[in-house]
């Protein structure tokens, strides 16, 4: 709202007409679904061992921000910075608006009641240190982005980052 009003002031102060950019930040809030948060750093010392490993404590929690519109995550990617790290949804998984889905590591059933999906994969995804998390539509274009570094981003040091309330 404020930029129509100060492109109306503008022209009616007999200002040459020029485009207004929106904010940087606009079209990151182009998609319904958005990252959340992530446990970037399971609690406990870290271990791959799918039977007595930590990678169920490691995920990432996708939200539907959308007010009124049912989002199918099927088709969806998650992935970090190097596009070896990824996970597709495979099977439909439906979001209502408000509702959210823990993307977890390790193996497990995925259940709607309990709003988590596993990766069947005990490999973590997510580097302790620093990252990158992307969110892509089914279609492929972009819906999220995240950067964060342990130093900068999780203050109080216990491996979760919020990154959308």
């Amino acid at each position: 709202m404020r930029i129509r009003f100060a492109l109306a002031a503008a022209v009616s102060a007999g200002a040459l007409a020029v485009t207004v950019a929106a904010p940087a930040q606009a079209a990151e809030y182009s998609s319904a679904l958005k990252i959340k948060g992530v446990q970037y750093d399971a609690p406990g010392r870290d271990s791959n061992s799918c039977t007595s490993g930590n990678t169920k404590s490691e995920y990432v929690t996708i939200k539907n921000y959308s007010r009124t519109a049912t989002v199918n995550l099927k088709g969806y990617v998650v992935r970090d910075s190097t596009s070896s790290n990824r996970f597709v949804f495979s099977r439909n998984h439906y979001l209502e608006p408000g509702d959210y889905v823990k993307l977890r590591g390790g193996h497990g059933t995925d259940s709607d009641a309990k709003n988590v999906v596993y990766r069947q994969n005990c490999n973590f995804i997510w580097n302790n240190d620093k990252d990158t998390i992307r969110l892509y539509k089914s279609s492929g274009a972009h819906a999220d982005t995240h950067a964060y570094t342990k130093s900068a981003n999780d203050r109080d040091g216990n491996g979760y980052i919020t990154f959308h309330g």
